[in-house]
């Protein structure tokens, strides 16, 4: 019996070795991947975010924290124990010089599902908003009415947003120094029209960590010149307070949004929260008694 014999000489392919600074960097950025891949699981996991057959859309901004969602949802569909699809959404506001073809080029690129919607946004904020006033919160309104249209067509069952961390914890600032409330952007929350549940699997993640892997990932931004350059936002307020914090303080930042997640509503002054009308002394120790001034 004949045998078909390769004959073919393979000679070995030499690579270059690495610098240390390049293996350095390669480690590092491998580290990186893994930690916000872990948080946003976690998140996932914590607020039950996503379940076996859903249709997450992913909203894409053009900035760095929605690129960054979107790669760590696709790495955890490849490996997640369950299955879900993922549609990326894009709402072009039609801004004077928005690069149209930056967020197609690179979707279709990544072969991923896409829907780009096209909605004269721009045009309506600039009318309504006098010069100078703070844009932001009707942007955010009719975004989102746009967006929950969309996710009804498309049959989606999530909608997947690109907060962070950080969003979160300004947003809670924001809300105590000048709205009076004690409120923030929650990780799993109905949509105003009660058919959509929107979810933000990065509420764990630093923003920092997700700049850093924008750099390594080299996502195409696209800045928001709608109202991406105002200074005068109350957010940005918040954000340097943190920083600041931060910096002085370490650990300070996570120990509230630690604090977020352990309430005492009978420590609080709330009385939608607890009922402070039902307290009585009974003369009986009670384990949830007044414990306002022990340690930890």
């Amino acid at each position: 019996m004949n045998k078909l014999v390769d004959t073919q000489v393979i000679h070995p392919i030499h690579f270059a070795p690495r610098s240390n600074k390049e293996r350095k960097q390669g480690y590092e950025s491998n580290k990186l991947a893994k930690r916000l891949r872990r948080l946003a699981g976690q998140a996932i996991a914590d607020f039950d975010m996503i379940r076996d057959g859903d249709k997450g859309m992913v909203c894409l901004s053009g900035g760095k924290d929605s690129y960054a969602l979107l790669d760590i949802l696709l790495h955890l569909k490849e490996h997640a124990p369950i299955h879900f699809d993922i549609v990326a959404v894009n709402l072009d506001q039609k801004q004077p010089g928005f690069p149209e073809h930056v967020l197609p080029d690179y979707l279709k690129q990544l072969g991923v599902p896409f829907h780009i919607e096209e909605q004269d946004t721009y045009s309506i904020v600039k009318r309504v908003i006098p010069e100078g006033k703070t844009m932001c919160s009707l942007c955010s309104r009719l975004r989102r009415g746009v967006l929950y249209r969309v996710a009804t067509e498309l049959g989606a069952t999530k909608i997947a947003l690109g907060h962070h961390r950080d969003d979160i914890l300004e947003t809670f600032l924001l809300n105590m120094f000048y709205g009076g409330k004690l409120k923030t952007m929650p990780p799993k929350l109905m949509s105003d029209d009660g058919k959509h549940i929107v979810i933000r699997p990065l509420a764990y993640c630093e923003e920092k960590d997700l700049a850093e892997w924008a750099e390594v990932k080299q996502f195409p931004i696209i800045p928001c010149t709608l109202c991406g350059s105002q200074e005068n936002l109350k957010r940005k307020e918040a954000k340097a307070l943190l920083r600041e914090w931060e910096k002085k303080f370490p650990g300070r930042v996570e120990t509230i949004l630690t604090a977020l997640q352990n309430i005492t509503p009978s420590h609080m002054l709330d009385r939608q929260l607890f009922d402070f009308k039902a307290v009585f002394a009974t003369g009986i120790a009670d384990p949830e008694g007044d414990k306002a001034f022990d340690a930890g």
